[in-house]
């Protein structure tokens, strides 16, 4: 695993950024979801958004995705900072927030925070969707 942890670490990855993609934070389903989303992004990775939501507040948030160490960070990233937070405060988390999170990921990998930021708009619309 060391040889993984250097090599993204050689490819511009930060140590924060690392660990979440090795240690698979937030990765995963919840069962009986308030919403569950999919949405491929342009790039060809493939991103699903659990969340459990309760009083308009996100209990918990999980992913899962079909793509690359950015799009697996980012998307831990995410999940990180709208647990907790209403829908009106989540919905304000853009990429940026989700890279100043990070700390720093590879210029050619900044549209993998796109790639989640889209994900959880459509979980969002979805689940207010679904709600009315």
């Amino acid at each position: 695993m060391s040889e993984v942890r250097e090599l993204l670490k050689k490819s511009g990855y930060s140590s924060r950024a690392i660990e979440y993609y090795i240690g698979k934070v937030n990765v995963g389903e919840i069962k009986d979801p308030s919403v569950r989303c999919a949405y491929t992004g342009p790039c060809g990775d493939t991103m699903e958004i659990f969340l459990k939501i309760e009083s308009n507040v996100i209990k918990d948030a999980k992913f899962q995705a079909i793509g690359c160490a950015g799009a697996f960070a980012s998307g831990s990233a995410l999940m990180e900072l709208v647990k907790g937070k209403t829908l009106e405060q989540a919905e304000k988390i853009d990429e940026g927030d989700i890279m100043k999170h990070l700390g720093r990921i590879p210029k050619q990998k900044i549209h993998c925070a796109c790639l989640a930021k889209r994900t959880f708009r459509k979980a969002i619309e979805q689940y207010r969707k679904d709600k009315n």
